[in-house]
């Protein structure tokens, strides 16, 4: 391989002006070079040999005496001297610009005295040496610098570091340890050959001469740096080795590490009595015995996982925390005035719109009372919503247990107990309907005390306030307690820090995509951030609080409902803000692929053990559902309600639970599965209707969980027969809403199928949610009053009790009839 020097670098090195360096060499060789070209050995020769030339001295007294003066021989009494013998000057015939080549390093002779003219020949005169700032030590420092431990038995001899040249001009000098380190650290083009056969045992010395027969004439000189870095990475090489070593590691990656080919350490394998592939999976230990056989240092590796990169660990400095609104979930049995204690207190109609006065979704409100600032989150009471209600409990700070003053303790109302205490929350009874006649709030608290909950008026700890939803009465002091616990607990969290926090409702919207209500714990949550939650991720686009007010961020104890993720998250799935987008969706994709793997690790496979189980369990009959819902949460709590009532028997088996109205996409699944379609709160469209009725799959909607329940269970049992079922009479469509101030809201529309009947029940739908359940007040066309419309005419509808009409909105009309079997 031949060789290119920079110009400029030579002639750096040869303290020349460029300028020079390029006439030298042109004067000779003829040829133009410019001042950022390069030369190569052939140029570099011809340069040496000027510059050698130019520079030749003709007497060597000058730098000898200089040599004489800094010498200081302090040699052991019993080690002879050779005899000294004064130099000749006129014998320094050989070029001195032989001493600058890095790769003429110095090779001793064993037995053999240095004569007089070969040092003469070997050095260089001292104005020479102090042009290229040579560095001279002590054979003390060199030891140093080469690691030997010896002491080395004289100061005289001086090194030029440059070279790495030992001056043994006065000194006879034991370097049989310093060879073989010498010939270690030395690299193969500073040194001709090694030293390893050197006999031993005898006194030598180094002669500086520069042999350099077969070797390329003009390389350039080694500097102080290269030099110390060469020496660094030599350190390095003869280092032992350091790996680390997973839990588990394949061959081939274990070759890797320590740098072997994979064939050795499959040989070292077999050598050890196993046999294995490139690709085969060992455990730490093994790895480890293989990394010793190589005389390998071996290391755990410490795993670190995604979440552990992703989430940030460390607590919130005292400093840092400031005091947040406390989080209240209201429990209780059902229909024992729960949400009509919220009612009350926000000033709001809520329970009129709940089907049957039920509450079917998890709703957070914030309430300001006074000075202080109280989250609510308002559970469902009936069993269905039993995970839930536990997880609306495990979000909070204070349990508020609605009692009926006239029923008493019940099931629900056992159960809410029982989930407070696992949350360690704080509890608080709101003894409600206490407008009633029937009313016995003292048999309510001693009730309590049968389940360790003691009142304050009876000598316990928890406070029992009486309160009438429907009249107002206690709701301010239930508040004024609320805030008073809420003081002493001293909830603080840290707003400076990135918002986390739960899931407390998730849906699908037709025109927005996902969205979720969320409750922030800890951390301020803002506009644009990226957040994860279970399998779902995305950034924040929208955010808007309990009032359905945009913001731009939320603090604390907050609850707000964003849209811009991409999937719709669990009910109760615990969410965080992150910085990389990128890790997060790593994240989300590991966490469905578990998900997957854990469905199908659900299905137990045949073994001897469980043989008669598993052909008991294929001899069952079942009864496969398709669960639709309009949030997350209803989903879940109907699935988990409908396989819960499976028997001996029969089995109920829930092969799908989704969010938003039935598609096409669920009729074909329940046709290809043989399943019935249960909606809670959700219609088909027009398409998967269509396709129903075509394929002859079955849809039973809802809107009381109830009523799916008992209609399961009845089919279960061979004894649905209802007496009382839907039959649709049409369907209009809303073009555009007029509000009249004595008339109220109208319903501009046009009948799109069937015929709309004045005295039939009617149902609406916006983008296949159902809104509501109403009574039409008035039916006309144009300006007088119709019994029926059919398909194909406009009309104008007003409903009895619900005004918000939006346009596109779908009227259902249907009536209910009896018949019997």
């Amino acid at each position: 391989m031949d060789f290119k020097y920079k110009i400029a670098d030579v002639a750096k090195e040869f303290g020349v002006p460029a300028k020079k360096v390029i006439e030298t060499v042109t004067g000779v060789t003829g040829e133009a070079y410019k001042t950022g070209g390069t030369f190569e050995e052939k140029e570099l020769n011809v340069l040496l040999e000027t510059l050698t030339r130019e520079n030749a001295e003709a007497s060597l007294d000058a730098y000898l005496a200089s040599g004489k003066e800094e010498a200081k021989p302090a040699p052991k009494p019993e080690q002879k001297k050779p005899e000294q013998k004064k130099p000749e000057p006129k014998k320094a015939d050989k070029p001195a610009a032989k001493a600058e080549q890095p790769k003429a390093a110095a090779k001793p002779e064993a037995k053999q005295e240095p004569k007089p003219e070969q040092k003469k020949d070997s050095r260089k005169p001292e104005k020479q040496a102090e042009k290229r700032n040579e560095k001279r030590v002590t054979l003390q420092e060199l030891a140093a610098d080469t690691g030997i431990k010896e002491p080395v038995k004289t100061e005289q001899v001086q090194v030029n570091r440059a070279q790495v040249s030992v001056d043994t001009r006065t000194v006879d000098v034991n370097v049989d340890k310093f060879n073989a380190r010498y010939d270690d650290l030395a690299d193969s083009r500073n040194m001709p050959s090694k030293r390893k056969n050197q006999p031993t045992g005898k006194k030598e010395k180094f002669n500086n001469r520069n042999n350099r027969r077969g070797q390329q004439f003009g390389r350039r000189r080694e500097t102080e740096a290269e030099r110390l870095q060469r020496i660094q990475l030599e350190k390095a090489r003869n280092a032992q080795l350091k790996i680390s070593i997973p839990d588990e590691i394949t061959v081939g990656e274990l070759a890797t590490r320590l740098k072997q080919s994979a064939a050795k350490v499959v040989a070292k394998f077999m050598q050890m009595g196993e046999m294995h592939a490139i690709s085969d999976v060992v455990d730490f230990d093994t790895a480890a015995l293989i990394a010793e056989e190589f005389h390998a240092k071996v290391e755990h590796e410490v795993h670190v996982s995604i979440e552990e990169r992703l989430f940030v660990q460390e607590e919130d400095n005292a400093a840092d925390l400031v005091e947040r609104p406390p989080v209240v979930v209201v429990m209780g049995h059902v229909d024992h005035g729960k949400t009509s204690i919220l009612d009350a207190i926000r000033k709001t109609n809520v329970t009129k719109g709940e089907a049957g006065g039920i509450t079917q979704a998890i709703g957070a409100y914030q309430v300001k009372s006074n000075d202080s600032v109280i989250t609510f989150l308002d559970t469902p009471g009936h069993e269905a919503f039993t995970s839930m209600r536990a997880r609306g409990a495990n979000m909070t700070d204070i349990a508020v247990l609605v009692v009926a003053a006239d029923d008493g303790i019940m099931p629900q109302t056992i159960e809410s107990i029982n989930h407070a205490k696992a949350a360690n929350v704080k509890l608080i009874v709101a003894i409600n309907k206490m407008d009633k006649p029937t009313a016995n709030p003292e048999r309510v608290k001693e009730q309590l005390t049968k389940y360790e909950i003691v009142p304050e008026d009876w000598g316990g700890d928890v406070a029992c306030i009486p309160v009438s939803a429907v009249t107002g009465m206690g709701i301010s002091d239930l508040l004024e307690r609320i805030a008073l616990e809420a003081e002493v607990m001293e909830l603080k969290a840290n707003p400076s820090r990135r918002g986390k926090g739960a899931v407390v409702e998730a849906r699908l919207d037709k025109g927005q995509g996902p969205i979720a209500t969320l409750l922030v714990q800890n951390g301020t949550l803002h506009k644009g951030d990226c957040l994860i939650a279970g399998t779902a991720v995305g950034r924040v686009r929208t955010m808007r609080n309990d009032k359905g007010q945009e913001i731009t961020e939320a603090g604390p104890s907050t609850p707000v409902e964003i849209t811009g993720l991409t999937e719709v998250p669990e009910a109760g799935e615990l969410f965080e803000a992150v910085e990389d987008e990128r890790l997060a969706r790593e994240l989300a994709d590991k966490r469905t692929t578990e998900a997957k793997e854990k469905q199908f690790a659900a299905y137990t496979k045949v073994t001897l053990d469980n043989l008669f189980d598993q052909m008991a369990a294929n001899d069952m009959k079942e009864l496969p559902i398709i669960v639709k819902a309009d949030v997350q949460g209803s989903a879940e709590a109907v699935k988990q309600s409908l396989e819960k009532i499976s028997n001996d028997e029969v089995r109920v088996r829930v092969i799908h639970a989704g969010v938003g109205a039935i598609s096409k996409s669920d009729v074909s699944l329940a046709d290809a599965s043989n399943a019935i379609i249960i909606g809670f709160n959700v219609r088909p469209d027009a398409v998967a209707k269509a396709e129903a009725e075509q394929t002859g799959v079955e849809m039973r909607m809802y809107r009381v969980i109830y009523d799916a329940i008992n209609d399961v269970s009845d089919a279960m049992k061979g004894m649905l027969a209802p007496k009382v079922r839907e039959v649709a009479l049409g369907e209009a469509q809303v073009r555009q809403v007029y509000k009249i101030s004595s008339v109220g809201t109208v319903a501009g529309c046009r009948v799109t199928d069937g015929k709309i009947t004045r005295d039939a029940q009617l149902r609406l739908v916006r983008d296949g949610i159902v809104i509501c359940e109403d009574a039409i007040a008035s039916l006309k066309r144009f300006k007088d009053d119709a019994k029926e419309v059919a398909a194909g005419f406009e009309c104008g509808i007003t409903l009895a009790k619900f005004q918000d009409i939006k346009e596109g909105d779908v009227f259902e009309c249907f009536k209910m009839e009896e018949y019997r079997d």
